[in-house]
């Protein structure tokens, strides 16, 4: 097999959640120019109804699914939703995840505490369950958790710390899954970006200015990333040129967490 080859996805389903925007959405863009048919999980109808003819244009069959994986529930019904769909899902991409709450940690309410683990970390369990265990009996498959660089370290400036908490446990959980299930083939990794300019970001820095110049200094490559850079490190996580790798975390943040 031609090394380029390795890095095809001809003939397999890859499922991302949170796939119409953003990252998502650049990460199925990917996928799909590597060869793969999509199933995209979101919760809005219009988002997702676009990204499919887009993508579908690219010769690949896209179906989509309406729900809210961000609740394990929410989570639940999707991925019954997706398997109805009598599709193998050869790779799964937990991207679906956020912030969403800027306050100092000892202000946190609890039930917002556990709102916002279940967004960045139980939904990702629970997408992993009910997808996995079909890979788990094909002894196949591919497990992509979308982490983030708030994983390892603290983001200096930025509140919240129920995000940092969870993608640390998002990285603890892809090497424990790699772990269980190496023996039964299928891989289990991360990605961890740093900032990307998806729509959310930019207006968020568009209002915060100062904190933008800052953080973009710290940024050893002197810029935030486009959506699209992350598109190949998903890619080679999925398919064959990442065969002998499991329970790692690909590190895309232009250097940020090299000083």
């Amino acid at each position: 097999m031609d090394v380029l080859d390795r890095f095809r996805l001809d003939g397999r389903t890859a499922l991302i959640t949170g796939g119409s925007r953003g990252l998502g959405r650049a990460m199925a863009q990917a996928l799909a120019e590597a060869g793969a048919d999509l199933i995209l999980v979101g919760r809005e109808a219009d988002s997702l109804k676009t990204a499919r003819v887009e993508l579908a244009a690219l010769g690949r069959r896209v179906e989509v699914v309406v729900g809210d994986v961000g609740t394990p529930d929410g989570a639940e019904a999707a991925c019954d939703s997706a398997l109805k769909l009598g599709r193998a899902v050869d790779v799964l991409v937990n991207n679906v995840g956020g912030r969403r709450l800027d306050l100092p940690t000892e202000d946190i309410p609890l039930a917002d505490w556990q709102k916002l683990i279940d967004l960045n970390l139980t939904s990702a369990l629970v997408c992993c369950q009910k997808i996995g265990k079909g890979m788990l009996d094909r002894r196949r498959g591919a497990v992509v958790n979308i982490t983030s660089i708030a994983g390892p370290i603290a983001i200096k400036g930025i509140r919240g710390r129920h995000y940092e908490t969870a993608k640390a446990a998002l990285t603890a959980l892809t090497k424990a899954l790699a772990a269980d299930w190496a023996d039964r083939g299928v891989r289990v990794n991360a990605i961890a970006p740093g900032v990307f300019l998806t729509a959310p970001n930019r207006r968020w820095f568009g209002e915060k200015q100062a904190f933008r110049q800052s953080f973009e200094a710290h940024i050893p490559l002197g810029r935030f990333g486009d959506p699209d850079e992350v598109g190949p490190a998903v890619v080679f996580l999925a398919g064959d040129a990442s065969s002998y790798i499991t329970g790692t975390t690909i590190v895309v943040d232009g250097g940020f967490t090299l000083w």
